[in-house]
């Protein structure tokens, strides 16, 4: 029997994922509570296998709810809940510690299907917010790329422009300046990527994720 509790501001919402959850035979509901202030002692008693956790709520939002059960009950999973799907709150739920993001409006046979899913090892996420996830990730990567060869915010500009195919004397007017400057920053930029050519530039530019 997988052993669920709720966290959900909305007593309309609760209610209606406790009568869900009650009609699986695989599953119970525990517990249900509108603020994750008292967490730790609500979960104390007897564990849940799965948190199905709101993001807003008042007091603490669910993203500081994830942060306590990672600190304080490790081995339960988490199955992040919200109306919204804005990039941000996705990412500081992953970074937080949730094992998967599911939006109100998906079916109730979605949610049922990622508790099962959860508890197996995957990590389920609709198709929009999986997508959303991917590009996080690889802009996370990319200015992780970028960080670590400490390319300026012009140096950036000029290899992008150097990807695209410009020459010297067309980025200047481009960017509107000098050509002694474009030169100055794409000697900075050889040295920072360890090339010494345009082509060696741009080559790196694109295998590392930097542009």
């Amino acid at each position: 029997m997988i052993k669920i509790v709720i966290f959900d501001d909305h007593k309309e919402r609760r209610d209606a994922l406790k009568l869900l959850i009650s009609l699986q035979k695989e599953m119970c509901c525990i517990g249900e509570w509108e603020t994750c202030r008292d967490l730790v002692s609500n979960l104390r008693d007897e564990l849940p296998d799965v948190v199905l956790m709101d993001i807003h709520m008042p007091g603490m939002d669910g993203i500081q709810g994830v942060r306590l059960l990672q600190k304080h009950y490790p081995h339960v999973y988490i199955i992040m809940q919200t109306v919204f799907d804005d990039d941000e709150k996705i990412f500081d739920c992953i970074l937080a510690g949730a094992h998967g993001y599911i939006l109100k409006k998906d079916s109730p046979e979605k949610l049922m299907q990622g508790i099962l899913e959860v508890v197996n090892g995957g990590a389920p996420m609709t198709p929009t917010i999986a997508r959303r996830v991917i590009h996080l990730f690889q802009k996370q990567s990319r200015r992780s790329d970028r960080e670590a060869f400490d390319l300026s915010s012009r140096e950036l500009e000029i290899l992008g422009l150097l990807v695209k195919g410009l020459s010297h004397k067309m980025i200047a007017a481009e960017l509107y300046i000098s050509i002694f400057t474009v030169n100055n920053h794409i000697k900075k930029i050889y040295q920072k990527l360890h090339v010494h050519s345009v082509s060696e530039a741009v080559v790196a530019a694109i295998q590392k994720n930097i542009i």
